[in-house]
């Protein structure tokens, strides 16, 4: 096997930064971790060491949230005036554009995704987050009221104020876009942050950390933790206000048991298993390519992604068999090699995790359409992959894959497939495919999810909210909710 940290030629730069220590961010202050510990991190593509970063503890985390208290209680952000808040945050977003070829070959090399993908969409969007919040720091408002409490007479106003300190702990599908996300809301609202990056894929994460401070962020306002354990440490921190996660559902429980100490205030973005329903008056050309889009875009680990398709019989094998066609013409590669049309998963572990899933979908009795194995001897890849005649019995078509597999489930009834969608303990997104207006609206008001595409699946923009129904998590991401995630509201009486 394969342990080259890269086979495609990597540029200087980014050389580079791989090449030089990598310690945590903490009160505005590059320091490795108080045990002095280090771990690999691994180039998913090829199974070699891409560089080596701190390794802190819960240890390590209390140092980062005492930095964030401190800068909060001292109002070295929020004490600012919004428009100046503003003005960094939009510094920001210029600073990550003007990185933005470095910034997309670390995220490509550090997670597998196409660099193009990275480019043009994770670090591009993240820069588009930056200003969009950048323009909100100067427009939270209260609202005023007269009211009367008997004789009395009182003019009653509210005030939006900054949650406190709010741990950001970020997936390792999406590093730098997730980071983005949590971050610029957060610092819009006037709160000081501490981010936790995936183990996985921290290195976009700390670069931003060296873009925020070149921009102007004060010291302590924005910390970055790496480590086993500063996670669940900062979930139970007594001194952090408010919680943002991405992940699983699984984990998204603990901390949720984690977070009870001091009852603080949660944001959770948890698993998926979207439902694309597939009518027979579809554009089916556009149907086929946007399945096929939506399931193998970074090897299929998308949190929205639509792994289970529902197609009406008359069209299903027409749109099965091209999805399968397009998956079986796709070359697989490093992410940074311009020829690759599909990078690996993530890691080992959950290339194992797909593969017994796809085993599982094939003893349950589905059809393997095209893929189901592992690709290449070196490198964590999972052959795109078709499964057809699945049913809702399945494990294929009930648990979240988190890889390059979409389970094909033919029916008939339009009544029946909405209640096959909804049967599922997930809610994050859906899509309908039709030609019908009246049925794609009718049918997106009764599916179960928190964002819902008609002939398109997995859109997003930040004037509009982003979350699940169900066990794919609480709150929203994006737009009024998003910000309002990170405000708290006070309620002011004077008597007149």
């Amino acid at each position: 096997m394969s342990t080259a940290r890269s086979t495609t030629p990597i540029s200087p730069r980014v050389a580079k930064f791989l090449e030089q220590p990598h310690p945590m961010l903490i009160d505005g202050a590059w320091v490795p971790a108080a045990t002095g510990a280090t771990r690999e991190v691994i180039n998913p593509a090829t199974g070699g060491v891409l560089t080596r970063v701190a390794e802190g503890n819960p240890q390590d985390a209390d140092r980062a949230v005492s930095a964030a208290r401190n800068a909060f209680e001292k109002e070295l952000w929020r004490g600012l005036d919004a428009e100046t808040r503003g003005r960094i945050l939009w510094r920001i977003a210029d600073l990550i554009e003007a990185n933005i070829d470095e910034l997309a070959e670390i995220e490509s090399l550090d997670s597998g995704m196409l660099f193009r993908e990275a480019r043009h969409f994770h670090v591009a969007q993240s820069a588009r987050a930056f200003r969009y919040f950048a323009g909100c720091a100067d427009k939270i408002f209260g609202r005023a009221n007269h009211i009367s409490a008997g004789p009395a007479k009182f003019h009653a106003y509210t005030i939006l104020e900054p949650v406190g300190v709010a741990a950001l702990i970020l997936p390792w599908n999406a590093p730098i876009m997730m980071a983005a996300w949590k971050l610029a809301p957060a610092l819009s609202a006037g709160c000081s942050c501490v981010v936790k990056p995936a183990s996985e894929t921290p290195l976009t994460a700390l670069r931003l950390g060296e873009l925020m401070v070149e921009a102007g962020v004060p010291s302590g306002v924005v910390n970055i933790v790496m480590g086993a354990g500063t996670g669940a440490a900062l979930a139970a921190h007594p001194d952090v206000d408010k919680v943002s996660f991405t992940g699983s559902t699984e984990v998204g429980r603990d901390i949720v048991h984690a977070a009870t100490g001091n009852m603080k205030k949660l944001s959770l973005e948890l698993g998926g298993k979207s439902p694309v329903i597939v009518f027979d008056d579809a554009d089916l050309d556009l149907a086929i390519a946007g399945v096929s889009q939506l399931i193998f875009s970074n090897a299929g680990q998308v949190c929205v992604a639509g792994s289970r398709i529902y197609v009406q019989k008359k069209a299903y094998d027409t749109v099965v068999n091209g999805v399968a066609a397009l998956a079986a013409k796709l070359k697989l590669g490093e992410g940074i090699n311009p020829e690759t049309d599909m990078g690996p998963v993530i890691s080992a572990k959950q290339q194992k995790h797909v593969l017994g899933l796809i085993e599982s979908g094939l003893s349950e009795g589905a059809e393997l359409v095209t893929g189901g194995k592992r690709y290449g001897d070196s490198g964590f890849f999972v052959t795109p992959t078709v499964l057809g005649n699945a049913n809702n019995s399945m494990r294929i078509v009930q648990e979240e894959i988190f890889g390059p597999v979409l389970a094909a489930v033919p029916f008939e009834d339009p009544e029946e497939v909405i209640r096959w969608a909804n049967d599922t303990r997930y809610g994050l997104a859906a899509s309908v495919w039709t030609s019908d207006v009246r049925r794609a609206h009718s049918v997106a008001r009764r599916l179960r999810a928190g964002g819902v595409g008609i002939n398109s699946h997995g859109m997003f923009d930040y004037s509009m909210p982003h979350g699940g129904y169900k066990e794919s998590g609480w709150g929203r991401e994006h737009g009024s909710e998003g910000l309002g995630a990170y405000l708290e509201v006070k309620s002011v009486y004077t008597l007149t």
